[in-house]
């Protein structure tokens, strides 16, 4: 444990932006699933749906900088891609 009072703060700060990144990440990911089910399912409108929230939640994720840019457009667009062949 941290002795400094600088040092404990720091300690403190990052439990809190560890646990708000992890709640971050838990929503997308969540939302991945269900965009994962509806294309295992085979439904392509709830996948298109599904897929609006996802892409919603991988940019609030970006604006955070809880995940970067480029992973956050390659996610999206390999998600695309499988729906776009559901036709």
């Amino acid at each position: 444990m941290a002795n400094i009072k600088s040092a404990v703060k720091r300690n403190k700060q990052a439990d809190v932006r560890n646990a708000r990144n992890r709640a971050v990440k838990s929503t997308v990911l969540s939302a991945s699933k269900k965009v994962s089910a509806a294309i295992e399912g085979g439904n392509k409108d709830e996948a298109e749906k599904e897929f609006s929230s996802y892409t919603s939640q991988l940019d609030k994720a970006c604006k955070k900088g809880v995940i970067a840019k480029n992973t956050s457009s390659r996610k999206k667009s390999r998600v695309s891609a499988s729906i776009a062949k559901m036709a």
